[in-house]
């Protein structure tokens, strides 16, 4: 072997570090900046939990998402004003793949934990809230567009205009709808029930500096976390392409995770743990998409339109199909064990057979024949739930709620 053509993978870790344009820190960084960003979504969490009472939760929670996202966001603006279309691909479908592959299953399975310890015996399935309806079907819509896109194999201008437009009807259907109860402030943990229990203007100021305080931490401290979390992936040797693909997206989530854990260990907030990661399929899905066609067009100075090749396009297809399977898995307003454990079954062997780096390598075109077998068991998969909704098996009881809610609220409330 050539030893001058051989780059090495902490060298392989510092161009991708400077082509990131990351701060260049040491592993050791991530000692205070991990805590950083832990503290940043315990802030946003009580935030939204507070916040609740007075607006609308799920509008709440699309706050709460878009906040707690800011640091993906900033990864994907980066990727796109570099023009680098595969990293920028391959961080944008492993930050969708994680959420629904292994945010949503963990928060049942940790739901599923806490009561087995609280009631001695098994949480068959987490129900949501009627209001939630508005969630689930909210994530049909914008995964109905994005498969255009990937038919026709480019992300334009034009489609981020429509991705746009879809989230911004997707706030408003959520502004229509009414706060939580007064009763349910009991349920709270001590600090957001004393926010809530404070005088008017303090509770306003309270909730106010949460939010900003949180997202400020987030947006100081995301780039050294990642920074250190390259750094460390160097010293182990993990490859630059499943570090964007995988590793990036974790961290750039993390602070999500945190907060849905912190409502699903409580099981009776599990149901809002689940909101809060669909809110933020959502907005990945609209503004995050929607966002990166722009800035690729400042980018090169003319309106350009990201085009995809079939390894992207099998990396798009497959997580439209899993999210299309996680979607109808909700339609009947709750999530089962065994849903949850089939989402996260199908996420793990995508994941182990994902390849170091794409290409015509062996082991590339394994993992490719894998990951097609996986995305058409996902659409296989929903296109039965389908069939079952249809012959009544399974209820499609989220779309006749939203309905009801169109009817008695949505459209009166735009009159």
């Amino acid at each position: 072997m050539n030893r001058r053509n051989t780059v090495t993978a902490p060298a392989c870790a510092f161009l991708l570090l400077t082509s990131l344009e990351l701060m260049q820190v040491g592993p050791s960084t991530a000692l205070w900046a991990a805590p950083a960003i832990l503290l940043a979504a315990m802030l946003i969490a009580w935030a939204a939990e507070s916040a609740q009472f007075y607006i609308a939760q799920g509008f709440a929670l699309a706050i709460l998402a878009w906040l707690q996202t800011l640091p993906e966001f900033a990864v994907e603006a980066v990727l796109a004003w570099k023009q680098q279309v595969p990293l920028l691909l391959a961080n944008l479908t492993g930050a969708l793949r994680l959420l629904t592959g292994l945010g949503w299953p963990l928060i049942y399975f940790t739901a599923a934990a806490f009561h087995r310890i609280k009631y001695k015996k098994a949480l068959n399935a987490i129900h949501l809230a009627d209001e939630h309806c508005v969630e689930v079907v909210g994530l049909l819509v914008p995964l109905v567009y994005v498969t255009i896109i990937w038919a026709k194999s480019s992300l334009n201008l034009f489609d981020a205009a429509i991705l746009i437009a879809i989230y911004v009807a997707y706030l408003m259907v959520l502004s229509k709808m009414p706060p939580q109860e007064v009763e349910g402030i009991e349920d709270l943990d001590r600090i957001p029930r004393a926010v809530v229990e404070s005088s008017p203007r303090v509770r306003t100021f309270l909730i106010f500096a949460l939010f900003s305080a949180g997202g400020a931490l987030i947006y100081f401290c995301a780039e050294p976390f990642l920074g250190s979390l390259l750094a460390l992936s160097a010293v182990l040797g993990i490859p630059s392409f499943v570090f964007v693909q995988w590793v990036a997206p974790f961290v750039s989530e993390f602070p999500e995770k945190v907060s849905a854990f912190y409502w699903a260990r409580t099981i009776d907030r599990a149901p809002m743990a689940l909101m809060n990661m669909v809110s933020s399929n959502i907005n990945q899905w609209t503004l995050l998409a929607a966002m990166l066609p722009v800035i690729y067009s400042i980018s090169r100075g003319t309106p350009s339109a990201i085009t995809f090749d079939s390894q992207q396009e099998l990396e798009l297809l497959m997580t439209i199909g899993q999210s299309l399977v996680g979607m109808i898995f909700l339609v009947n307003m709750m999530l089962t064990w065994w849903e949850a454990g089939t989402l996260l079954g199908l996420w793990f062997i995508q994941f182990i057979l994902s390849p170091v780096q794409p290409g015509p390598t062996a082991w590339g075109m394994i993992a490719g024949h894998i990951h097609w077998i996986v995305t058409a068991i996902y659409f296989l998969w929903f296109a039965v739930e389908v069939i079952r909704c249809i012959t009544g098996k399974r209820m499609p009881a989220a779309f006749t709620l939203f309905a009801e809610l169109w009817r008695t609220r949505i459209r009166p409330a735009a009159r």
